[in-house]
C-alpha cells in the first residue's frame, strides 16, 4: 500500500502546476492533501477510482484538508473535537482494518509567534486524540506538522533557533509526541540523512540551493513500524512550497 501526503498550498493553484500529472504518476492508494483552500463546489479535481473526503475550513480560501482513497474506510471522522481547530478543517481520520490514518495540518504559530499558546493546546489535544485511537489499533498520521524537529531537519539551524517552526516549544512538543509511543518513519529509516527537506521559501534561489526545512512527516505507532517498507520524499516535484512525501506499507 502506498500513501502520499502533500501540502498543496491551494489545490486550484497546484492543479495548474502539475498536481494532476503527479497524482497519476505516483498512483497512490491513498493521497492526503493539506491547505487545499477550497470548498466542495470549487473542486474540479475528482480522480477516477478514488473516494473523496473533504474537510474545508469555515473561512473561505483558508486551510482545509482532503483525502482521496481507492480503499473504502471502515469509518470516517472529521476533526479532533475542538471547534477552534475543527473550524479550520485540520484533521481527517480514516479507519482501516489494521490502522487509523489521520491527515494533519498543524497550526502555524505565525511569524510573530502570536499563535504559540493555541498551537501548544492543539498539540495536547491531538496527542490525547491519537492515544485514544491507539487503544483500538495502531495509528498512522501524516501531513504538514509545521516543525523541523532536529537540527539536521533544517538547513540553517543556528540562525533559525526561535523562529516559527523551529522554536524550542514546538520541537519539544514533537519530542513528547514521539516519546509517547510514535516513530518518525523517515528519520527511523534514514537516521543519518541530511539535506532532506520538504519545504522551501519562495524566495529566489532558495529551493535551487536546497535551503529547506523538513516539516512534513509520516509518523506511526511503534507497534506498526515493522509494517513500514519505505518513507519517501519527492523532492523534485514542484507545484507548492512543499514537496510531496510518501509511505510504503508492506502488504
Amino acid at each position: 500500500m502506498k500513501i502520499v501526503s502533500w501540502n498543496v498550498a491551494g489545490i486550484r493553484a497546484c492543479l495548474k502546476k502539475g498536481l494532476e500529472e503527479f497524482f497519476k504518476e505516483v498512483n497512490a492508494d491513498i493521497f492526503c492533501m493539506q491547505e487545499v483552500k477550497a470548498e466542495e463546489d470549487q473542486f474540479d479535481f475528482r480522480p477516477d477510482g478514488y473516494m473523496m473526503y473533504l474537510y474545508p475550513a469555515i473561512r473561505k480560501g483558508y486551510s482545509g484538508t482532503v483525502i482521496f482513497s481507492k480503499i473504502e474506510p471502515l469509518s470516517v471522522h472529521y476533526g479532533i473535537g475542538d471547534s477552534e481547530y475543527d473550524n479550520e478543517g485540520r484533521n481527517i481520520t480514516l479507519e482501516f482494518p489494521d490502522f487509523y490514518l489521520i491527515n494533519c495540518y498543524v497550526p502555524n504559530v505565525k511569524r510573530d509567534l502570536s499563535r504559540m499558546q493555541s498551537r501548544m493546546r492543539y498539540e495536547e489535544l491531538f496527542l490525547n486524540y491519537i492515544k485514544k485511537l491507539e487503544e483500538k489499533k495502531p495509528v498512522v498520521f501524516c501531513g504538514d506538522m509545521n516543525v523541523a524537529h532536529e537540527e539536521m531537519d533544517i538547513k540553517n539551524a543556528k540562525s533559525n533557533i526561535g523562529n516559527a517552526g523551529f522554536t524550542y516549544e514546538e520541537r519539544n512538543k514533537f519530542s513528547v509526541l514521539l516519546e509517547s509511543g510514535f516513530i518518525d518513519t523517515f528519520r527511523y529509516l534514514y537516521p543519518e540523512k541530511s539535506d532532506a527537506y520538504t519545504w522551501w521559501s519562495y524566495r529566489k534561489g532558495v529551493r535551487e540551493k536546497n535551503i529547506g526545512w523538513r516539516i512534513d512527516y509520516f509518523v506511526v505507532s511503534c507497534s506498526f513500524i515493522s509494517n513500514i517498507e519505505d518513507s519517501l520524499i519527492y523532492k523534485d516535484i514542484l507545484g507548492s512550497d512543499h514537496c510531496p512525501i510518501g509511505l510504503v506499507i508492506k502488504e
